[in-house]
Formats: C-alpha cells, structure tokens, sequence
C-alpha cells in the first residue's frame, strides 16, 4: 500500500527503512507547520510498524482491522495526548497518565503507539514529566510527538527523538496535486494552493470542506467592508467575536489569520516584492489598498496582527484585544469582492 504523502517522499523512504529494519527509534519528532501532513505521516507510520497483513517491508495493508483503526485513531494500542477541550495547554496530569498506559503491556499491537499532537503545547512542566519516558522508554513503545517549530520545544526533548522536518510543497506542486488528485479546476486548484501555502494538508481540508473556503469569503467581505467604516461598526464585529466568552477565541483564531493574509499581500504589493500573494482572488483589492499605504504601514500592520494572533491565548478579553487591534487598521477605500 502506497503511503499517499504527497511531497515528503524522502521522510517516507526514510520511515519505511526505520519500520522494516532494525533502525526504529523510540521516539520521532515531526516538525512542521499546521497542516502540513505531520499527523497524517505520524499515523502512517504507525500503520507500517503495526500492519498484521503487511504486503512487503515498511509497508501497510489499509485495509486490515489495525491499519483502519490506527487511521480513525481509535487503535486500543494507540495514546492519543492533546490538549483537553476548554484548554490551552497539554498538562502535566495527562502525561503522567500516559506514562502509566505506556508501562502497561499492548492488548495485541506490536508496538503501543503514543500520538503526542502539537506538542509545543506542553507546559514546562509537562514536558519536563515526559523526558523521563523519553530517556528510559518502555519496551515496544515508540512515540510520535508533533510541533509546528524545534524552538518551541526544550532542547532536552528535541535531542532524544528522530527529527523529522516538513516543508510546505511548491504551489505549483500542491495545484497540480489538487488537479489530479482531487479533480479540481485549475481555478480553484490555484486558488486553494495560494491559500493553504503549498501545505498538502490543510489544502485537502479545503477541497473537501467547501463550507472553509465559503466562511473564509464571508469573512473576507465583512473585512473588505469594515476598511472604509467607522470605528463603531467595526467594535461591533468586534463584540461579536468576543461574545459569548467560551466562543470568541475559536472565533478570533478562525478570523485573524483571514486578516493577516491580507495585509501580508497588501505589505508584498506596497513594497513591490516578487513573491506570490496568499488571497490571489483579491488581487484588485489588494492592490487598491496598497496604493494607500506605505510599506511601512503595510507592514506594521502585518506585526500588529502576528503579535495579536500569538497573545491571544493569554489574552484574558479576546473582545479587547481584537478592538485594540482594529484601531490600528486604516481608513482606506476598498471596493468589495464582486464589485
């Protein structure tokens, strides 16, 4: 069974050799930014050192009760380690549970599995608990951590796994997979590769959710309009987003990359780089905008927004940070999308 990564073959070659030999570690690391296949390569992985109908060495059947387990991660012999619902943080509890799984024996894998998701998530603590598993490792145990960068995590857990780092695929490559793959249109293919910026993963959650790219335009409308408004109508999104409290930063973290996306373009168009922009069906707007800014301000607001993205966790009032943030926007006229 082929492993269906699309783009990382050398990370598939390399974890193939580790799952058909006497090469596997105790625990790998993969490294990358959201949606760029990290867990999806973690579980196919995890296939591969458990198949019961393996067709060859380092492969995996998909179709066995273990491969399709593992891939719906519902595998009893699979940990699954993530924040938990209504936090932010992976806690020093929930590792210390894991390890006492880990020490028990598997119901009939091979190996037990432990799926640590974004694992720079982790506080101090928590991964200070998880080094002790990492230096002294139970016995057919491997586990699968992964992190959207090495520096957010401590350099103890980095040294002790095997680094697997992924990259973003060129956007040419992600249209074209998107084409014959999925069956695209080459608009739309080229428009989703812009948007997900070449990372496989995300771009298939968009193809085969066409509810993200229309939310995406919804929001992108109410922000085009919000450019040549006044300070009230935009608190008044700005409540909205921070109204009821248990929502708003679900809501601020679906919205503010959506933002940033666009005075990143209007920051390439001001300052006349040759780089590709991100919202390539708002090229005009873009471009109208950024004849009213200077690359300066273009880019200020491009740091404003990647501060305020990376506050928002800590941030008590999401409703004030987000009102904060829109008093730095400019008053410029922008037509809106369609027009």
């Amino acid at each position: 069974m082929e492993w269906h990564i699309h783009g990382h073959d050398w990370a598939v070659n390399l974890l193939r050799a580790h799952a058909s030999g006497d090469k596997l570690r105790h625990a790998y690391l993969f490294v990358g930014p959201q949606g760029v296949g990290r867990r999806t390569l973690a579980l196919r992985f995890a296939q591969a050192v458990n198949c019961t109908q393996s067709p060859g060495s380092g492969e995996f059947c998909d179709t066995c009760r273990d491969c399709r387990q593992i891939q719906s991660m519902t595998y009893p012999d699979l940990s699954i380690l993530e924040p938990l619902e209504g936090h932010k943080d992976i806690l020093i509890d929930q590792v210390r549970a894991l390890q006492h799984t880990l020490a028990l024996a598997s119901y009939a894998a091979s190996y037990r599995i432990a799926l640590l998701l974004d694992f720079q998530r982790a506080t101090t603590q928590a991964a200070n608990a998880l080094l002790k598993t990492l230096e002294e490792p139970p016995e057919r145990v491997i586990l699968l951590l992964t992190a959207d960068t090495l520096e957010s995590l401590l350099p103890t857990i980095v040294s002790r796994c095997e680094v697997i780092r992924l990259r973003p695929s060129s956007l040419e490559s992600a249209q074209t997979f998107l084409q014959s793959e999925r069956g695209l249109t080459a608009e739309k293919a080229d428009l989703i590769a812009h948007l997900s910026g070449g990372r496989i993963g995300a771009a298939l959650q968009m193809a085969e959710d066409p509810s993200e790219l229309e939310r995406r335009r919804e929001h992108m409308v109410t922000f085009l309009s919000l450019l040549s408004a006044k300070r009230v109508e935009r608190f008044k999104l700005a409540a909205k987003i921070g109204r009821p409290y248990d929502t708003a930063r679900q809501k601020a973290g679906e919205v503010l990359p959506i933002w940033l996306s666009f005075w990143r373009d209007v920051f390439i168009r001001a300052l006349g780089a040759a780089l590709p922009l991100v919202n390539v069906d708002l090229e005009a707007q873009v471009a109208l905008t950024a004849r009213q800014l200077s690359a300066e301000s273009a880019r200020a607001l491009v740091i404003a927004h990647e501060k305020a993205f990376q506050q928002m966790d800590a941030y008590a009032n999401v409703q004030l940070l987000v009102e904060t943030l829109m008093l730095q926007w400019p008053y410029v006229s922008n037509p809106l999308i369609g027009e």
